[in-house]
């Protein structure tokens, strides 16, 4: 089972309504707030996309260079539900923000648009946009083979052991955090941690306003264990 199996796909069974990601970004000043719905449906437009596009199968490594933000989300649940091992460089495919080097392999890029728009001009060289591209592609992921536990998942650690440690660490209410999402820690206790408890996520990008997000959204701070 993967890591989205075990620890995203139980959240649809209940409110599919509610919010489980809201992202701030105070450089910005950009509010964007994402139902468990509305997750799943880019986690399965990602899915869909690496495996039709790029031949993405349980153990594929994806390098995935982007910053907490919930496209990074959205990639990342949708790379382990079709098994891909999430890497942080040297990736078959690499998805990374306009302004990275140019990796090896196949590259898309991610606009992080706050809305969720695709670039506003052209790709680099070589790439393609990942907004633009993913988006035609379906809405619900049915996996065409098993993941096993024992697959590479999140850089050093496999699906069982990811799994593992988010459920160790799970977080119930509403969680606001400034914390990156570096592999794995990062991933695991901003990100993972609270899927596996149910709750939901407050995620604030060059933090500035982090006691006024606190209050307006009712949430409690999460510091690094």
């Amino acid at each position: 089972m993967s890591v989205t199996e075990a620890l995203f796909r139980p959240l649809l069974a209940g409110d599919r309504s509610r919010p489980l990601i809201t992202h701030y970004d105070d450089a910005a000043g950009t509010r964007v707030e994402l139902s468990i719905a509305t997750l799943a449906n880019w986690a399965a437009k990602t899915a869909n996309w690496l495996t039709e596009e790029f031949d993405v199968e349980p153990g594929t490594p994806i390098t995935v260079d982007l910053p907490a933000h919930w496209q990074t989300a959205g990639v990342l649940l949708g790379a382990w539900w079709c098994g891909a091992h999430v890497v942080s460089s040297g990736g078959a495919v690499a998805l990374t923000t306009v302004d990275a080097p140019k990796p090896d392999g196949s590259w898309a890029v991610v606009s992080l648009d706050p809305m969720g728009m695709g670039l506003r001009g052209s790709p680099p060289d070589g790439a393609v946009d990942y907004i633009s591209e993913s988006r035609m592609f379906g809405d619900d992921f049915f996996p065409l083979q098993d993941v096993p536990d024992s697959t590479p998942a999140l850089g050093p650690l496999t699906v069982a052991e990811v799994v593992s440690a988010a459920r160790a660490m799970a977080i119930t209410g509403r969680i606001l955090s400034t914390m990156e999402w570096t592999f794995p820690d990062g991933v695991l206790t901003s990100l993972l941690s609270v899927l596996a408890g149910k709750g939901s996520l407050v995620q604030v990008s060059n933090p500035s306003k982090v006691d006024a997000h606190m209050e307006s959204e009712r949430a409690t701070l999460l510091t690094a264990p």
